[in-house]
């Protein structure tokens, strides 16, 4: 029903991983794995929903603040999550990184800090920096191929005077786990205890395998908290902006709100986006599940070619994201010989693992969210890559 085989030429659109990969590996023309975006065309019902408000022909200012909206939201998360929402406690942003950032601002002043496990999503430590705060790194521990955290240094660090929030990964990215209702009940009780307030950037949300099931922190979180997200990932859509998320209590809400309206001057959505939302959570689960399967046998293909090639690696595909996360500690591999071998020799363009903190070294990401032929050519390069530094 759906095709996901047919590549989709994106070069010459502007595209990050396509038309600027230069900018971070030096050369135009590898072939990218690279930055968390899919190189599907996104869900038909969304793609005629744009088409039809495209040819109305008005474009103006627009509003989140409606049944539609709000109501796609409560539905998508009734219906994937088995978690009733209050739409009361949802608002709006450009981005869930903005929105990230504005509550650091919100609920921390400069010189604190704000504890992440690592390694982790690069913006996370740029964002913190980049508000004048200090990162608390909780490196996650990989044991028996499961990522543990360490409580008794986690209850160490939250207790710690300069530290106000948790900025939670849920799925984690880069690592793909997937967090236990009992990791996140003792995440929260940590955090009461030290009233340590709670960000959980949820945009992974809907890429969750087997039998691991998401739980979003609003079934879980108590205190002060706030979840953000968007369908970005889900449905590759991040360049129509725009994302969402719940903040349970109704002052730090009005707080949120009158930064994003009066100071930064957001009051008005990108309505392609609002649109594409609604479109998504009313209309693209078929299409979404037929992805998932797909992206999921990508990812076993990964493992099938890399563990047949060297065994003694093991690799496991994750628990969500379509992010390969792969420890190549195993083989002794030199980062930065691979990565000269990669770019300048294999042609191909791949996230070193130092990208997310010092907890990456020995690791590698690869995005398989691409048609099955471009990655069985990436990952034959990167066997080849591994192969020619051992």
């Amino acid at each position: 029903m759906f095709d996901f085989d047919t590549p989709v030429d994106r070069q010459g659109t502007w595209c990050t991983q396509w038309d600027y990969i230069a900018d971070r590996f030096g050369r135009a023309d590898l072939l990218p794995f690279t930055i968390s975006d899919m190189d599907f065309a996104t869900a038909p019902c969304i793609l005629e929903a744009l088409q039809k408000r495209l040819s109305h022909g008005v474009l103006g200012y627009s509003r989140w603040q409606h049944p539609d909206f709000t109501g796609a939201i409560a539905h998508w998360y009734q219906t994937r999550f088995h978690c009733a929402i209050n739409p009361e406690a949802l608002v709006y942003g450009p981005s869930v990184i903005y929105m990230v950032a504005q509550l650091i601002r919100q609920w921390s002043a400069a010189g604190d800090s704000v504890l992440i496990f690592t390694p982790a999503y690069d913006a996370f430590y740029k964002t913190i920096s980049g508000n004048q705060r200090k990162v608390i790194s909780s490196p996650l521990q990989k044991i028996n191929q499961q990522w543990e955290m360490d409580l008794s240094l986690l209850e160490t660090q939250l207790a710690e005077q300069e530290c106000k929030i948790l900025l939670l990964c849920s799925p984690h990215n880069p690592t793909g786990k997937v967090w236990t209702r009992q990791e996140l009940v003792t995440i929260d009780r940590l955090c009461q205890k030290y009233q340590v307030k709670v960000i959980s950037d949820e945009i992974h949300m809907d890429m969750v395998w087997g039998k691991n099931q998401h739980l979003p922190w609003s079934s879980i979180g108590s205190g002060h908290w706030a979840l953000v997200t968007s369908g970005s990932k889900t449905f590759n859509i991040p360049a129509l902006t725009g994302a969402y998320g719940l903040i349970n209590h109704a002052a730090d809400r009005a707080a949120y709100l009158q930064q994003l309206k009066n100071t930064d001057g957001l009051s008005s959505p990108a309505v392609l986006s609002v649109l594409a939302h609604i479109t998504a959570y009313t209309q693209a689960a078929p299409w979404l599940d037929a992805l998932r399967q797909y992206l999921e046998a990508n990812l076993s293909f990964v493992a099938r070619q890399l563990n047949g090639a060297f065994a003694e690696l093991d690799w496991q595909p994750p628990q969500s994201t379509y992010l390969a996360w792969i420890d190549l500690r195993p083989l002794n591999i030199d980062d930065e010989a691979l990565q000269t071998e990669l770019i300048e020799r294999q042609g191909v363009a791949m996230m070193p693992g130092i990208t997310y903190g010092e907890e990456g070294r020995g690791f590698l990401r690869l995005n398989v969210g691409c048609s099955r032929a471009k990655l069985e050519k990436g990952v034959e390069k990167l066997i080849a890559g591994l192969q020619a530094v051992r």
